[in-house]
C-alpha cells in the first residue's frame, strides 16, 4: 500500500505561487528569493539623463575638446575679419580718404579751429583741383606740415589783388563768403600761375598765411579735396 493510499498521511504542501510582477502581484516574503525585476515602458532615470544630455556631455572629455575647437575656429574667423578690416582701412587712408583736423582760424568762417574733416584723396588722383575747391596741402616751405586753403587760380591763370579784391584773368572773383571784417586790403601781382602749380588763399584773408606770402603750390603737394565736415555734428556740411 503506497503512502498515497494511507488515509492518515498528511496532504502534500503545494509549491509557493510564482509572481511575474503583474499589477496585482504582491511582493514575495521569501528571504531566499531575489527581487523580481519590474518591467516598465519608461527608461531608467540614469539612462534617460544620459540620452537627453548634449553630445558634448555624452562624449565626456572629447566634448571639451570639441568646444575648444569651436572656440578656436571662432577666434580664427574674428582675426581674419580684423585683418581684412585693417587692410581695407589702410588702403582707404592711403588711396581714398583721410580724416583731418583743422588747427587755427585761417579758413574762418568756413572752417573753424578743431573742426574734423574728411579729405577725398582720390579726387586728384583721377582729376585736377578746380578753382573754389577747399583742399588740404603740404606746406611748400615745410612739407612735414599740412594746411587747408581754398584754390583761387590754376595754371595759366593771371592773378592780381587790389586793395584785398582778387582778380582772376582780370575778372573780379566772387568772395561773398568772406565777411567784411575778415577782408584784407593788400595788393599783390599781377602774376601768371606756372604750369603744374596753383594759387591758394585762406578765407580769413587778413589772418592767413598762403600763396601771397610763400608762393604757388605744386599739384603734387595737394593731398586732396575737403569733402565733408563731420564735427561738430551740428555744423556738419558737405563741400
Amino acid at each position: 500500500m503506497s503512502e498515497h493510499d494511507d488515509p492518515y498521511a498528511p496532504p502534500p504542501v503545494p509549491p509557493p505561487p510564482v509572481s511575474y510582477g503583474g499589477p496585482d502581484a504582491m511582493p514575495s516574503t521569501d528571504p531566499l528569493r531575489a527581487p523580481e525585476p519590474l518591467v516598465s515602458g519608461e527608461p531608467v532615470p540614469a539612462l534617460a539623463g544620459a540620452l537627453a544630455a548634449p553630445p558634448e556631455a555624452r562624449l565626456g572629455m572629447d566634448g571639451g575638446s570639441l568646444r575648444m575647437e569651436r572656440v578656436a575656429e571662432e577666434i580664427g574667423a574674428w582675426l581674419k575679419t580684423l585683418a581684412s578690416a585693417a587692410v581695407y582701412a589702410t588702403l582707404i587712408v592711403t588711396f581714398g580718404f583721410q580724416v583731418a583736423r583743422v588747427e587755427g582760424h585761417s579758413m574762418a568762417p568756413t572752417l573753424g579751429d578743431q573742426d574734423r574733416l574728411i579729405v577725398n584723396k582720390l579726387a586728384y588722383r583721377i582729376g585736377d583741383p578746380h578753382v573754389g575747391d577747399i583742399v588740404m596741402l603740404y606746406y611748400p616751405l615745410v612739407p612735414e606740415k599740412s594746411f587747408v586753403k581754398r584754390v583761387i587760380a590754376a595754371e595759366g591763370d593771371q592773378v592780381r589783388i587790389v586793395d584785398g579784391k582778387v582778380y582772376r584773368n582780370d575778372v573780379l572773383m566772387d568772395d561773398s563768403f568772406v565777411p567784411p571784417n575778415y577782408r584784407s586790403h593788400d595788393d599783390w601781382g599781377p602774376q601768371v600761375i606756372p604750369e603744374g602749380y596753383y594759387f591758394v588763399m585762406g578765407d580769413h584773408r587778413n589772418n592767413s598765411s598762403d600763396s601771397r606770402h610763400w608762393g604757388f603750390v605744386p599739384k603734387k603737394y595737394i593731398i586732396g579735396r575737403v569733402q565733408l565736415r563731420w564735427w561738430p555734428v551740428q555744423g556738419a556740411k558737405v563741400f
